[in-house]
């Protein structure tokens, strides 16, 4: 992964060492969210797994060309890619892509999707690059419901 890249999902070691303790900083520190951010968006995460059995991931940094393709790649490389959501996008290029599996489609169709896009997209015009992915996050989660 490049300096700026961060890939978001669960914290690999809950109640591990803490940043604190270490000598150096992770690169995960270099992107465009401060460790208060990131800890909320991992909340976000947690919760729209738990309530919808879904697994939605977070991807920030540069796709490359074409975009979609390369969304729709690290979207397969997940887990379970039938029943995850992939929240792909990079504040570089100005490109935001939101990939579900099959499971997962039947529950968020494409049109809902493009709804939490609409929403994302004006937070980050606004410059609050970590509101736009939780409330994202939350429109996902709601439009597909209860596990």
């Amino acid at each position: 992964m490049t300096a700026g890249e961060q890939a978001l999902t669960h914290l690999d070691h809950p109640g591990g060492e803490t940043l604190a303790a270490e000598t150096q900083q992770p690169d995960v520190l270099d992107g465009p969210f401060s460790t208060r951010q990131l800890l909320h968006i991992d909340e976000a995460l947690r919760i729209a797994d738990r309530e919808t059995g879904l697994t939605f991931s977070v991807y920030v940094g540069d796709l490359a060309d074409p975009q979609r393709a390369a969304a729709e790649k690290l979207h397969g490389q997940l887990a379970d890619p039938d029943r995850s959501v992939l929240i792909a996008f990079s504040p570089n290029q100005r490109i935001l892509e939101v990939v579900t599996g099959a499971e997962a489609r039947r529950r968020i169709p494409d049109r809902d999707a493009k709804l939490a896009c609409l929403s994302m997209a004006a937070a980050f015009a606004g410059g609050d690059l970590a509101g736009g992915v939780i409330h994202g996050l939350d429109q996902l989660a709601t439009h597909a419901g209860r596990a």
